[in-house]
């Protein structure tokens, strides 16, 4: 029996309707989706993208961001950032701005819920080794999408919507998202890893606050708290009734510049970066042996290998997808030898 609801036949209509009444002129509609590549029946309580956040929440990938490294490689206690929590932190940064502009908080949530799910273990150390053994390269946000659309769900992937896929696929610095929530992602990606790494750091006696130079944090703010309320607070008023996300010259200056002192200063140069030479030997290493022992990958690995699917792929497919942890077990188990027990 159909129950009409304020006049709509079910749930997801009146919640189409209401964003359709309520979201600025600039949002990306869900009524007005461009659609998944697999064409499904429309759920009656929940719109495309909320099914899509829902979808990307629930899957494996996402659960197994716990496990790798945001910046630092395997931090001794338990309140640095790794991959899930930074992930987490962007969705609420991005929601954050979306809400406020006015935008579809549900799409903005779906992209930066999934826009590091290819992220390999050990960070872009372990990215930059992949894309240099991988002959057709290896790109995080690539990956991210190839989960989307092949790996998740025993080959079939999450058939998303096409402007979710978009965002993920294009939340780097090069990126240019097709839709204004995407670009709040991009952003909020930025914002958010620049500032909690500096927190990271702070915390592991890496950094001083007082060693960001001032000239930074006479713009921007003198502690993490405050830089993070400028630099939302800008891209929010930099980008009311825009039909583009941006920030002020002054701040994004600003913010670029304390990105490249970062780089110089922890990403590069830091005494926590010390252990990537180990980290891309292991990957390294991983790669080789199972380029040469394709039967020792797991099932669904080897069923993407019969299917046609080049064995380099599959090999790049597997290894990204491990976590620090599971990637550490692997090399042990391989490579270095057990003593007998007598």
């Amino acid at each position: 029996m159909n129950i009409r609801i304020n006049g709509y036949n079910c749930i997801r209509e009146m919640l189409e309707a209401e964003e359709a009444a309520c979201l600025s002129r600039y949002a990306a509609l869900s009524s007005e989706s461009l659609g998944r590549d697999r064409e499904e029946p429309q759920d009656d309580m929940r719109p495309v993208y909320q099914r899509d956040r829902d979808r990307i929440l629930h899957c494996k990938s996402f659960r197994r961001l716990k496990h790798k490294t945001q910046v630092f490689l395997a931090p001794e206690g338990d309140h640095y950032r790794t991959r899930l929590t930074h992930t987490l932190e962007v969705s609420q940064i991005a929601r954050s701005i979306a809400r406020a502009l006015r935008l579809n908080e549900s799409l903005t949530e779906a992209i930066a819920l999934g826009h590091d799910l290819g992220h390999t273990p050990f960070g872009h150390s372990g990215e930059a080794m992949l894309n240099k053994l991988c002959t057709t390269g290896f790109v995080h946000s690539e990956q991210s999408v190839r989960i989307c659309e092949v790996l998740e769900k025993g080959g079939r992937g999450l058939n998303l919507t096409a402007e979710v896929r978009d965002g993920i696929r294009n939340h780097r610095t090069s990126g240019k998202p097709a839709t204004l929530e995407g670009q709040t992602v991009r952003l909020s990606d930025k914002i958010a890893y620049l500032n909690h790494d500096i927190d990271d750091a702070i915390r592991a006696g890496l950094l001083r606050e007082e060693d960001i130079p001032h000239e930074f944090r006479d713009i921007l703010g003198s502690d993490v708290h405050s830089r993070l309320d400028t630099l939302i607070n800008n891209v929010i008023f930099s980008s009311l009734d825009s039909p583009r996300i941006s920030m002020s010259p002054e701040i994004e200056g600003a913010m670029q510049n304390l990105r490249s002192w970062m780089f110089e200063n922890i990403y590069i140069g830091g005494k926590a970066k010390e252990e990537e030479g180990k980290a891309k030997h292991l990957i390294e290493m991983l790669f080789l042996y199972y380029m040469d022992h394709p039967e020792m990958l797991s099932p669904e690995y080897l069923q993407l290998i019969e299917s046609g699917e080049t064995r380099e792929r599959a090999v790049c497919d597997y290894i990204s997808g491990m976590t620090d942890n599971y990637a550490i077990e692997k090399f042990e188990e391989i490579f270095v030898p057990i003593g007998w027990k007598f």
